[in-house]
């Protein structure tokens, strides 16, 4: 039984690389590198000066040593450190089209996970719900970037309930230099709407100005807009809330509606007024236009 359970995990670990692996080369190639460009730059050789080289290079040590004009030579430094962190509280498991909001997010992580391991990155993992499920540190490689892919797959969460100021509290404290933090969730606030997305801002702004943080909200058409289809029982996953309606009185589908409609739009205002970039993602559509959309606004604002 658990050799029948590893052999299935396996099988769609691989089903997830081939696949992603293709969306990287077929899509992303080349974008993820002109996003996510170096922080530094690195020492690489001294050489004779050269008519047109820009003078404020001259290593002038080797110069008064050598007679000869002598300049110094410096590459970017490519090396970056991204930190995926992914909630996994039970809102996640909802899904009314072909794919889970938690299986959407799994495969946008393995896909920047595959780009980010592509470009010689390392890759970290925070998995969450209202506390810190798994932390996994940054490393290279294949085989760490499919361990990595496991645990987004089929790690088993104790905890039901989201709180994203937990990975932005943790991730402040293990991440000693600036890296790039993709904060994937549905961002369904627990308790009073209100105060949790007032609590969460400054919190968002911190890890924004040590940090560059990106936020990736991944909704169901199906949290937005309801089917007439008579009485139905709305159970919330994550506090077990349950609430009967019907869905056939077209003003109870509109207050629906609306309410849904309100609440992400205080989400997308507050995440951009705090200067943190916001990509929406939904279960019914590809991510992939939306992603590289989201690189090319980049690099434009960036001038690259």
């Amino acid at each position: 039984m658990e050799a029948e359970l590893t052999r299935n995990i396996l099988k769609k670990v691989r089903q997830i690389e081939v696949r992603t692996n293709r969306l990287v080369n077929d899509s992303l190639a080349g974008n993820y590198h002109s996003v996510f460009k170096g922080r530094g730059m690195n020492f690489d050789e001294v050489r004779e000066y050269v008519p047109g080289d820009d003078i404020r290079s001259i290593d002038w040590n080797v110069t008064a040593r050598t007679g000869i004009p002598h300049i110094k030579k410096f590459t970017e430094e490519r090396e970056l450190t991204i930190m995926l962190m992914i909630d996994i509280s039970s809102s996640g498991e909802f899904g009314s089209k072909a794919s889970s909001k938690r299986e959407i997010m799994a495969e946008i992580g393995s896909v920047l996970a595959f780009s980010a391991v592509r470009n010689n990155d390392k890759v970290g993992l925070i998995l969450y719900t209202d506390f810190i499920e798994l932390y996994i540190p940054p490393q290279k490689g294949r085989s760490h970037i499919l361990r990595v892919i496991r645990e987004i797959l089929f790690f088993q969460p104790r905890g039901k309930q989201t709180d994203l100021t937990v990975p932005l509290n943790f991730i402040n404290q293990v991440a000693k230099r600036k890296c790039v933090a993709f904060l994937i969730s549905d961002f369904c606030l627990p308790g009073n709407f209100d105060d949790s997305l007032q609590k969460l801002m400054p919190k968002m702004r911190v890890s924004n100005r040590r940090h560059d943080l990106i936020s990736l909200l991944v909704s169901d058409p199906r949290e937005a807009e309801l089917p007439d289809v008579g009485w139905i029982t709305l159970e919330d996953a994550e506090s077990g809330e349950q609430v009967v309606i019907n869905t056939s009185d077209p003003e109870m589908r509109q207050a629906y509606m609306e309410q849904a409609k309100g609440r992400r739009d205080q989400i997308n205002r507050a995440i951009r007024s705090s200067g943190v970039d916001l990509l929406e993602l939904s279960t019914d559509d590809s991510y992939i236009p939306p992603l590289l959309n989201f690189f090319k606004i980049r690099m434009r604002r960036a001038g690259r």
